[in-house]
């Protein structure tokens, strides 16, 4: 089961769930990630590439209900680092609860693919994709790297790490304590789409990445950055 990532589709991949099953989602999801410190890693991997006295424009594709965003603009408040943060997402739902919720932060939102992003913003600067790349098919990781690249861009990827303690942790802490049925279900299965880090290098190496790194960190995430040709 842990050998090779599950082709299963997440129920979070449907066109259509009903607004307040996807709230439900996305609050405990922002608890989950908060509260096992997975928002650290991206933290972690923008103090690597973010310069004093440098404007940068961030993207996060995938952004969902915006809550890594609201993260990111909260840890930058006490960092300084002048940032313009952006987050992007193809379902309408998602950006709806994003711009409720975010209101108070200084973060704007696009409904659309993360491919058409240069349709809405010219210049972007870092595509940060948090618990995004695991919905991807090894295909489609490859076209995500490569667009990055003949873009010029930094990407920041903060995702799962295939293990079976953190399988078997998450579908009994879902289980007791979930009241979404998406959790109950997804949370497992995202695992179980995670990554072990070596597929990591041979995703980059087949999108033609030249300057990259990949790391294990807690609890059960990788922390993967790719610079792009001018970086």
């Amino acid at each position: 089961m842990f050998k090779n990532r599950s082709a299963q589709k997440e129920l979070l991949d449907q066109e259509e769930i009903p607004s307040k099953d996807l709230y439900q989602n996305l609050k405990e999801l922002d608890f989950i990630n908060h509260w096992l410190g997975g928002y650290n890693i991206s933290f972690s991997a923008l103090k690597k590439i973010l310069e004093p006295a440098r404007r940068y424009t961030l993207v996060d594709i995938g952004c969902g209900g915006g809550d890594t965003l609201k993260r990111i603009s909260q840890w930058n408040k006490k960092k300084g680092f002048d940032l313009d943060l952006y987050g992007i997402d193809l379902k309408p739902v998602c950006i709806a609860y994003a711009n409720e919720h975010l209101k108070d932060e200084s973060v704007s939102f696009i409904c659309d693919d993360y491919r058409n992003i240069f349709s809405h913003i010219k210049s972007v600067d870092i595509i940060h994709a948090c618990l995004f790349c695991h919905h991807l098919s090894e295909q489609q990781l490859v076209g995500l790297v490569q667009f990055v690249l003949e873009n010029k861009a930094i990407l920041v990827i903060n995702d799962l790490e295939r293990n079976p303690f953190a399988y078997y942790s998450i579908r009994i802490l879902t289980r007791l304590f979930s009241r979404s049925y998406l959790v109950k279900n997804d949370a497992p299965l995202s695992v179980l789409r995670g990554f072990k880090k070596q597929e990591w290098q041979v995703i980059l190496e087949k999108s033609g990445a030249q300057k990259y790194s990949v790391h294990n960190k807690w609890a059960f995430r990788h922390e993967v950055i790719v610079y792009g040709n001018n970086r």
